[in-house]
């Protein structure tokens, strides 16, 4: 979207600050409005189609938390999620702008600001409404292999970009194959530390034994088999990022010992009495939900906190609308050269079975059943048959047994068509006797 086409709404109960603002946008957009009183934004919004909301994040009061200016960032988001909301203040802290990000404003600029910041804020956010092809490396953040022009991938760039060059640790969530590591790399390569070492460990697959000799290192003669001193991965991370996946899967015994690490910033080597210090910043992955995470019997709640100042939903490849085509054609292109095949030409067929399967293995599934089909294809024209899902990634259905509510008959029902028609979409939506867009709209309410 054109900056000129814009509507924006202002708020703020300084009449000087409306003015300035009034002056400075009436000649660039479509149309400025502004408001002094807050309680009045539910009104405008709902007579005006507004695109972005510039909001004070206090009001007529002696103590400024911010809180009003979330408080009322909440209320635009339950009336209409598609608006950006820009937060300004007097007071610039980092907990307070972090705090606005994580609640969902898409910019936190501290007064007075520059003109020129303004107006870049404004159309940095305009410019997602815009459908074209954004691969991180050359839109959004440089250095990376994303891909995506859904909007739900573009809420992911703009809050990597947002959040990169702090030091914020933050905690990427999402399920398996949806490309966390990619964005814990491409966090690093925006961030002040890109010229220092990126260290990843999977700490779900570090055994009890294992877990502190590989993280914390040791000296020689610590144990049976330490031949020599070895440096642990969070020394070895010294300046740059330590990005732990899987954090979700280690026990509460190992999750102490992360806790003292970080709380304290320093590190002891096994079989040494002498701590290290640290500077690392601290990238956390999991497939678990933040609300199994919250589960104090599986997961520390005060080690949740230290990890997750900002957390990142990566989306499921099945809510991503066109990406799975423009993600396609960048895997088959990229298998092509790579096994010397001649430029492909995709059936209606091949399309259609794409966009109707479930993709339970995400991204992952994705670029494997199309590498498979660039290898055993004998012509230069993809069809449907080419096109072979794994069983490895069937869709894992829970069914919840004695559930009665309505809400879960009707999540069970779903569940079980889909799994009968392996994933297809369109045969699972006329089989409930619903349209895709209806089913697609259950599929997201329950989380599926």
């Amino acid at each position: 979207m054109l900056l000129k086409n814009a509507n924006i709404l202002v708020v703020d109960d300084d009449a000087d600050v409306l003015t300035a603002i009034r002056l400075l946008l009436k000649s660039r957009v479509k149309q400025v409005v502004v408001e002094k009183n807050p309680n009045h934004i539910s009104a405008l919004i709902k007579r005006h189609k507004f695109d972005i909301v510039v909001l004070d994040m206090n009001f007529n009061g002696l103590v400024n938390t911010g809180n009003e200016g979330i408080y009322w960032l909440n209320k635009i988001k339950e009336i209409d999620k598609e608006i950006g909301v820009i937060l300004i203040t007097a007071y610039g802290e980092l907990d307070l702008a972090i705090k606005s990000l994580k609640e969902g404003a898409l910019d936190f600029l501290v007064k007075p600001w520059k003109n020129e910041k303004l107006i870049q804020s404004i159309t940095e956010i305009l410019s997602k409404k815009v459908s074209s092809k954004h691969k991180i490396a050359s839109t959004v953040i440089s250095g990376s292999e994303i891909l995506g022009e859904s909007r739900a991938m573009q809420d992911v760039f703009l809050k990597i970009k947002k959040i990169a060059p702090t030091e914020a640790n933050i905690l990427i969530l999402g399920e398996n194959g949806t490309g966390k590591d990619l964005v814990a790399k491409a966090i690093h390569d925006n961030s002040l530390r890109k010229n220092k070492p990126f260290i990843k460990v999977d700490v779900g697959a570090l055994t009890e034994t294992l877990f502190e000799s590989e993280l914390f290192g040791y000296k020689k003669g610590a144990f049976t088999d330490a031949k020599e001193d070895r440096k642990g991965r969070f020394e070895a991370a010294e300046g740059g990022t330590l990005f732990l996946d899987e954090i979700g899967n280690i026990s509460l015994q190992q999750q102490a010992r992360l806790l003292t690490i970080l709380q304290n910033r320093q590190v002891t080597p096994l079989g040494s009495n002498e701590p290290i210090p640290l500077n690392i910043r601290l990238i956390c992955a999991t497939n678990l939900d933040i609300a199994l995470l919250a589960n104090e019997t599986k997961f520390r709640k005060d080690l949740i906190y230290r990890i997750n100042t900002v957390e990142i939903i990566m989306p499921p490849l099945r809510s991503r609308d066109n990406d799975i085509l423009l993600l396609a054609n960048h895997f088959i292109e990229m298998y092509a050269e790579k096994y010397l095949k001649s430029t492909f030409r995709l059936e209606d067929s091949f399309i259609k079975k794409l966009k109707d399967y479930y993709f339970p293995g995400n991204v992952r599934e994705l670029q494997y059943a199309l590498e498979r089909a660039v290898i055993m294809a004998d012509k230069n024209t993809l069809a449907d048959e080419d096109l072979v899902f794994s069983p490895i990634e069937k869709k894992q259905i829970r069914i919840e047994e004695n559930g009665l509510n309505l809400e879960t008959v009707e999540k069970n029902t779903i569940l079980k068509v889909i799994e009968k028609n392996n994933g297809n979409i369109s045969k699972s939506a006329k089989e409930l006797g619903i349209t895709r867009t209806a089913l697609y709209r259950r599929l997201n309410k329950y989380g599926l």
